[in-house]
């Protein structure tokens, strides 16, 4: 299976910090002591190797917070600010430490948004909304690392959809909210319409394990799609996001059964081609759109960024050997209160169902995969498993991101830029938009 390389273009903020190995205060490039972003890969080790940045070196749910508010587009400064302060408690990495970086985080949040307010009472709107929105991206990865019982998780959950939308309007961002009706209630959205004429093709955008809308559309997702002619609907589905937090709305196994009630909803849009509907994922969302588009034949291709193949066999090797990387602070806090459930083992009863053995061969779609070598938590043979079972989707494709190249790491946090460039442009040309840009 041979690697389709990415193109090495205009250096970016991001890529300039990854690129060097220098960058905010503290920070080294983790396993590869005088490796230049691009260089020659050097022979592989035992140890796992990785472009991303070690803000608070051991310690990879912390590091991964950091690089996320990097991509979301924080400044570097005002994320030295919040991180400056958490080393001590990055090394103790216990119960108090997770309330003290979403105090620092929060602290910064509130700092900006009271600029923000200034800006919007003397009028400046634009410079508002550009902090509003900086303001919302500090709270939501300041709330990222409480467990869900934490009465202050709800708390600066709301502050940060409070600042997104004062921002959104303020900033004249393409950007909607959308209620998508499910089950009695309705999945909160973002849509994200194309400036173009007519009915334009359209990707529903289902989260991860433990991402939220706002991160997606703040990650340049959006952006790169808009520029293809593509609309987006990005969706805080059960178990995830708004949903979760503010609606009580489990995950499940059998995502096809959202992700039909957003093709329904989309199909009533006069802005979107019903015949030109794709569906994607992030992180566990390379289950969550595999698994949908395996059953929901009205979607026209799929794109699992992050290829999954089993995620309860994942979540038993997690519980039986602790101490590997993981996403947030308590797996199991958030396994439980992601499926609603009491117990671990019940919880379990939910994602021993999501595998897509006996399933990626029902999808019939053009389907893209994409993953990164040196992936931290999930490796590269699930994508391999997914991309080798899904016989019958014309024209698959499986990228695999390198240290060298960049994108390295889990959904490319090392380095987005290159997982947005390519699978942007490869949905452009399965559903028709343009990858010149319109």
């Amino acid at each position: 299976m041979k690697d389709e390389k990415g193109d090495l273009g205009e250096l970016t903020r991001r890529e300039f910090l990854y690129s060097s190995g220098v960058g905010m205060a503290g920070m080294t490039i983790a396993g590869v002591p005088g490796l230049v972003h691009g260089a020659e890969e050097k022979p592989k080790t035992a140890q796992m190797k990785t472009g991303m940045f070690e803000y608070f070196p051991g310690n990879f749910v912390w590091n991964l917070g950091v690089m996320i508010a990097i991509d979301l587009g924080g400044a570097i400064g005002e994320i030295e600010e919040a991180c400056q302060p958490l080393k001590e408690a990055s090394r103790r990495n216990d119960d108090s430490a997770q309330r003290e970086w979403c105090a620092s985080w929060k602290k910064v949040g509130e700092r900006i948004e009271a600029l923000a307010l200034a800006h919007e009472k003397a009028g400046q709107y634009l410079s508002a909304g550009r902090k509003y929105i900086r303001a919302g991206i500090y709270y939501l990865v300041a709330e990222r690392m409480l467990p869900h019982r934490d009465p202050q998780k709800e708390v600066v959950y709301q502050q940060g959809l409070v600042a997104f939308k004062k921002g959104y309007p303020l900033r004249k961002e393409p950007v909607e909210y959308v209620e998508v009706p499910f089950e009695g209630k309705s999945m909160p959205a973002l849509f994200v319409k194309v400036p173009v004429k007519g009915r334009a093709p359209c990707m529903v955008h289902f989260d991860g394990f433990d991402f939220l809308k706002e991160f997606i559309y703040h990650m340049t997702t959006a952006e790169e799609f808009y520029r293809r002619g593509i609309s987006l609907l990005i969706v805080d589905h059960p178990g995830v996001g708004e949903a979760l937090r503010l609606r009580n709305m489990y995950g499940r196994y059998d995502t096809e059964v959202p992700a039909a009630a957003c093709v329904g909803y989309l199909e009533k849009r006069p802005d979107v081609d019903p015949k030109r509907i794709g569906i994607m994922g992030v992180s566990l969302g390379g289950y969550y759109a595999p698994r949908a588009a395996a059953f929901e034949k009205r979607f026209k291709c799929c794109v699992a960024w992050g290829g999954v193949w089993d995620f309860g066999a994942t979540v038993s090797m997690r519980l039986s050997r602790p101490g590997g990387a993981l996403s947030v602070p308590d797996f199991v806090d958030q396994l439980t209160w992601v499926y609603g459930k009491k117990t671990i083992e019940e919880a379990v009863s939910v994602t021993n169902k999501m595998t897509l053995k006996g399933v990626a061969d029902k999808i019939t779609c053009p389907l893209l995969i994409l993953h990164g070598e040196h992936d931290h938590l999930v490796p590269l043979s699930e994508a391999q498993k997914l991309f080798e079972a899904a016989v019958n989707s014309p024209g698959k494709r499986l990228k695999v991101f390198t240290l060298a190249e960049g994108g390295s790491e889990h959904c490319q946090v090392d380095n987005n830029a290159m997982a947005l460039d390519y699978m942007a442009d490869w949905v452009a040309e399965v559903l028709g938009g343009d990858p010149k840009g319109v």
